[in-house]
């Protein structure tokens, strides 16, 4: 109301003169020369850093932690020892198959003997079918169980392995639940999908979270450029890069966001999980040969409230209307340009907006003068303003 005011103001002047008053009345308008210039457009919201990827640690074995190799914020290798589980059980199975075992191919060798010498009295009709039978089958029962038994040994090493817990990746502790003491089960028990001893994150790339108005939502896209500040940090700028929008929209308070994941690299490990960040997401930063102000822009609507206000001949205008272009309105429109014959008209087509100033792709030339003009509704305003003023103060 107050920017309607000043410039209504600035159309409508009443002075007095002498003894009585008088109304004078100013036509206000702007000329600009078409100027190159960067237009940019920004989109600010709020995030919380995350990372990337989190893997859970799990033991593969059941048992009571006996060792923690790292706490929270501790950096580890690939490969290294993050936990170590009592071993007496799974000791206790290996020494059991490892003795099955053996005596299993105890029990081979001594079947193996008896096929052969079965397999001679056989050729020479000493033992009879069945018996032979017999001494085959005892020979295919003991190489089975030797099998059998390799692999419960087998198992019972990569068994007592998973006690000992190792880092997968290399990465950062974010969270490690559990203490020394603790009795865990595995992901392969009975007792649910087994205990969490920790959880790791590779932070040298995190992500932003950040939620965008439903408004502007539309004008970010993947790879677009992003600042990001955090409280810690307040005079160091983070740079990074959109990388998803997720399609599922968050309502709070009747205020309808999209979560907008930017990715950041990290690789002086200064952002940390969990904390709040302010993000501007560039939308628009394009050097333009040639721009103008929006304002300067008209319509076919409102170009006879415009034109009048510098004097151009409806019939010119008429005339000029009669040409159909296509894409008016979208990126087709009128200016009113300065020249030593006086304003004309002239079709422009339009790029890129920064919301203040507009691109001009075609229609006019680096040295043109362009008007720029209130709006029609601020002329429709001005009407009824004027009105007021003249019933208010009864001027003659």
């Amino acid at each position: 109301m107050h920017t309607k005011q000043l410039l209504i103001c600035s159309i409508f002047i009443i002075s007095a003169c002498g003894g009585g008053e008088q109304k004078k009345e100013t036509q206000f308008y702007k000329k600009q020369q078409t100027v190159p210039q960067t237009l940019e457009v920004s989109i600010e919201a709020s995030g919380v850093i995350e990372a990337i990827s989190a893997v859970e640690i799990k033991s593969k074995a059941s048992g009571e932690v006996l060792f923690l190799g790292a706490e929270v914020g501790d950096f580890v290798r690939r490969g290294s020892m993050l936990a170590q589980i009592d071993q007496r059980t799974a000791n206790n199975i290996v020494d059991q198959t490892k003795s099955d075992f053996e005596a299993s191919k105890v029990r081979l060798s001594n079947a193996e003997s008896q096929f052969n010498r079965g397999q001679e009295l056989h050729a020479n009709a000493s033992i009879s079918d069945k018996d032979f039978e017999d001494i085959k089958e005892n020979y295919a029962q003991a190489k089975s169980t030797l099998v059998r038994n390799e692999v419960s040994y087998e198992n019972a090493k990569i068994s007592l392995d998973d006690t000992i817990v190792k880092s997968p990746i290399d990465g950062t502790i974010i969270s490690r639940p559990v203490e020394v003491g603790q009795v865990i089960s595995s992901p392969t028990s009975a007792f649910g999908e087994g205990s969490i001893l920790m959880t790791m994150a590779d932070l040298s790339k995190v992500r932003v979270r950040a939620l965008v108005d439903e408004i502007d939502v539309g004008k970010v896209s993947i790879g677009q450029s992003v600042s990001i500040k955090v409280a810690a940090y307040r005079d160091k700028e983070f740079i990074g890069t959109v990388s998803k929008i997720e399609p599922r929209a968050y309502v709070q308070q009747n205020v309808t966001t999209f979560p907008v994941l930017i990715d950041i690299d990290n690789d002086d490990n200064l952002l940390l999980i969990g904390m709040n960040t302010d993000v501007v997401i560039e939308v628009l930063n394009k050097d333009v040969a040639m721009s103008i102000p929006t304002m300067s822009l008209r319509t076919r609507k409102d170009i006879y409230t415009a034109s009048s206000i510098i004097d151009i001949d409806k019939t010119q205008i008429d005339e000029f209307l009669k040409e159909k272009v296509r894409g008016e309105n979208f990126n087709r429109f009128i200016v009113i340009k300065d020249s030593k014959q006086g304003p004309n008209l002239s079709w422009v087509k339009v790029g890129v907006s920064d919301l203040v100033n507009v691109e001009i792709i075609e229609g006019l030339n680096s040295e043109d003068v362009v008007y720029i003009l209130p709006s029609k509704s601020l002329f429709d305003y001005q009407e009824r303003f004027k009105q007021r003023v003249n019933a208010t103060f009864s001027f003659g």
